[in-house]
């Protein structure tokens, strides 16, 4: 189960690390991506902290905000 949890908090922390990187790609505030998708400011705080785990659902309604492919929010960040 420790492995289990471990990877999972490091895909969370991959998530979040490019839902971050592309909102601000974009140049959105937290603000802006929440009334674009439909949550609440607060919660993309969460899960831009890594602090959530979230759905496919989620991910999906994301990836489509910010004109990716929900596998794109999963992948590794390329180093620039």
């Amino acid at each position: 189960m420790g492995h289990a949890s471990g990877t999972h908090r490091a895909l969370r922390l991959i998530v979040a690390s490019n839902v971050k990187a592309r909102r601000l790609r974009f140049g959105l505030s937290q603000e802006q991506l929440a009334a674009r998708s439909g949550f609440h400011r607060t919660y993309i705080g969460s899960v831009e902290r890594g602090e959530r785990n979230i759905t496919l659902s989620t991910l999906e309604v994301l990836a489509i905000v910010l004109e990716a492919a929900p596998e794109d929010l999963l992948r590794l960040p390329a180093h620039e």
